[in-house]
């Protein structure tokens, strides 16, 4: 190994060491996993010519599309949104980190916290009835001689808002959001997928060499 190789083992180590000790849900060794796993990305989004100091919402989201099987365009830009807890437009090594940790391994309530962000557009704890047209637009199928096709989303919104809107104000807030999915797991992600899914990282052959190394961070 070479001498610019161990020092930039060494920093790593140094790094992932730091790191563990903020973020749950990863050992040691995963973390300098998923730290090589960001410099890589990295290098493959400044070779394209953007030197930024993170990872852009281009690249976050084709990473994305690629590795984590997430394709609805309309959530992926919610969960860079997620991840960029500084809002400063780029996604940082701690704040990729700290992001999968939850979208990888999460508690129930880690993803219902989670999930809720992605859901709530605006910011303002609240997932309003205007929200939900906007997330669940384009999801149903088109009924033969259905004149509105809204209108099956409007009555898609009211069905939700009688079984989760426990408070009865018109619009969801975190409480109610929480007390639904705990009754009911399957409504996690009732606005749109926001999580991995794990049939692509385990069985998509074209993307296996990339999720193997995240997924084997503890052989490494």
């Amino acid at each position: 190994m070479s001498k610019i190789s161990a020092m930039n083992k060494r920093a790593t180590q140094a790094l992932a060491e730091n790191i563990s000790k903020q973020v749950e849900h990863f050992s040691k060794k995963e973390v300098e996993c998923l730290i090589r796993e960001f410099n890589v990305l990295m290098a493959e989004q400044n070779n394209s010519g953007r030197a930024v100091q993170g990872l852009d919402r281009g690249k976050f989201i084709s990473t994305l599309h690629s590795i984590f099987g997430l394709t609805d365009d309309r959530m992926t830009g919610r969960v860079f949104r997620t991840f960029d807890k500084d809002n400063d437009s780029v996604v940082s090594m701690k704040e990729w980190i700290e992001g999968l940790s939850v979208f990888l391994r999460g508690t129930l309530d880690e993803k219902i916290k989670y999930c809720f962000s992605v859901y709530d557009l605006n910011g303002d704890n609240a997932i309003s009835r205007e929200e939900m047209l906007h997330m669940l637009k384009g999801r149903l199928i088109r009924q033969p001689n259905e004149e509105d096709p809204d209108e099956g989303i409007k009555d898609l919104v009211e069905i939700i808002l009688k079984k989760m809107d426990y408070d009865h104000d018109g619009k969801l807030s975190f409480e109610d959001f929480e007390k639904a999915v705990k009754d009911e797991h399957l409504l996690l992600e009732a606005f749109g997928t926001c999580l991995p899914d794990f049939r692509v990282i385990f069985f998509h052959d074209s993307i296996h060499s990339t999720s193997a190394r995240l997924e084997t961070c503890s052989e490494y």
